[in-house]
């Protein structure tokens, strides 16, 4: 096995034209690692910012969000350094706690995580913070958490509940009881849980709308919380209460990401043989890791050896995949790279509780369905999912694969160019949100599996 290092860059190299998927002409037989979770890593660096001391941490990851995070916290006046580190994929993070303040400008890109997440933080420091991102972040709600800063008693100014918005803070909230709607994602409650040990009444917070998706995601919230310290608990389905009080620094060792790791892993169904990812968590709140169950369901058998999770299959030789019909409400990040098994299946097959997924980077919805149409796929959008409309006669073709600067999206037409020839991703360079290294990891998976 070769490695593959950091570079930041790959994927922009990339860019200038459409990128053709590599097509695996033979049982794949890969060995790989991962850069850290793109979940952990922002978490990891907004605890860090409001820390009482100085953090490492440790095998981050390096990518756009991440930069954007980072920028974002560097303009309230956090000091965030290169350290060298013993990870493939970048150097370590030294985060060093300042006074937050203003005048600032963020720029929060495409990311939800930064735009949600740096909100209650802005709301913490003093003077004008202004935010906005991309033009098509302006389409991504963040109503719940602008609101529930005001109602905290933060001077905040909108567009309509998106972005840009300005936050004009005193450098104090008091905290206490808050209800919020979090219906449209779970960002909105680890946002403001985040910040709540340097409100001075602490936060209680009470979600009142009809679902709450990614539940998986505010459990890993209230566990990075806990290990800095701090009493952070769920007091009922729905309830969360985090108390007051310094937030520890020390060293902090981000996991590999669970869910960049699910097209790899899948690569085992759709190509044949096998595919191991290093640094696999034995325990870990990353949604990614029920790709342990889910897999199998499809015909992979997985282990999980040390820290070595292997998938292995005999792949589309041996014939269409079975149909698996899901409820994805948990893990609705891994729902595209799903919907490319089921597209592959040999029946329809129903993704449900995934309609939260229409306020991601794209309507994922409406984006999965155009592409696999253009495979030769049919689907149906449902209210809370995907009916992926295959059978074992459906003409699989190439056709240019659109990405809609959406970074899943990209990986899901690249898994299903192991198996169709001619899929080409219009912008790979997308892939650089969260995982810059992708084209050339893919490729290396491809090359494996290659045949003279």
């Amino acid at each position: 096995m070769g490695t593959v290092g950091y570079s930041g860059t790959s994927a922009a190299e990339s860019a200038a034209r459409p990128w053709r998927a590599p097509r695996a002409t033979g049982p794949l037989d890969h060995t790989m690692s991962l850069p850290g979770s793109k979940s952990l890593t922002a978490r990891e660096l907004i605890l860090s910012a409001l820390a009482a001391e100085p953090t490492r941490i440790r095998r981050p990851l390096h990518s756009r969000d991440s930069r954007l995070m980072i920028d974002a916290l560097r303009a309230l006046g956090v000091g965030i350094d290169d350290v060298p580190g013993d990870g493939d994929f970048g150097p370590d993070l030294l985060v060093t706690p300042g006074t937050l303040a203003g005048p600032a400008t963020i720029d929060g890109g495409l990311a939800g995580t930064v735009l949600r997440f740096i909100a209650p933080v802005a709301a913490l420091a003093t003077g004008d913070i202004q935010v906005d991102g991309d033009e098509a972040a302006r389409r991504r709600p963040m109503r719940p958490v602008i609101d529930s800063i005001r109602r905290l008693g933060v001077d905040v100014e909108d567009d309509d509940g998106r972005i840009p918005f300005r936050v004009q803070g005193n450098g104090r909230v008091t905290g206490g009881e808050l209800e919020i709607d979090a219906s449209e994602s779970s960002q909105f409650v680890s946002a403001l849980l985040l910040a709540a040990p340097r409100f001075e009444r602490g936060l209680t917070l009470r979600h009142v709308g009809s679902r709450l998706p990614s539940q998986p995601h505010i459990e890993m919230t209230l566990a990075c919380l806990r290990a800095r310290g701090i009493v952070a608990q769920t007091l009922e389905p729905g309830r969360w209460r985090v108390e007051p009080g310094p937030i520890r620094g020390g060293d902090v060792e981000i996991e590999p990401d669970l869910s960049n790791a699910a097209p790899f892993l899948a690569a085992a169904l759709v190509a044949g043989g096998r595919v191991s990812i290093t640094g696999w968590p034995t325990s870990t709140t990353q949604v990614g890791d029920s790709l342990r169950d889910l897999l199998p369901r499809y015909g992979a058998e997985v282990r999980l050896d040390g820290d070595v999770l292997t998938v292995s299959a005999p792949g589309l030789a041996a014939g269409r995949l079975p149909v698996v019909d899901l409820d994805l409400s948990e893990g609705g990040e891994l729902a595209p790279t799903i919907a490319a098994l089921a597209a592959l299946g040999s029946g329809p097959a129903e993704l449900d509780g995934i309609g939260h997924l229409r306020g991601h980077e794209t309507d994922r919805l409406v984006a999965l369905a155009l592409d696999l149409e253009a495979i030769g796929v049919a689907s149906t959008i449902l209210d809370d999912g995907l009916l992926v409309l295959t059978d074992s006669s459906n003409d699989l073709h190439g056709a240019l694969w659109q990405c809609f600067a959406d970074h899943r999206m990209a990986t899901t037409g690249a898994l299903l160019g192991l198996a169709i020839d001619g899929i080409e991703l219009d912008d790979v360079a997308t892939t650089s949100k969260t995982l810059p290294e992708f084209p050339a990891l893919w490729e290396a998976l491809a090359a494996s599996g290659s045949r003279p």
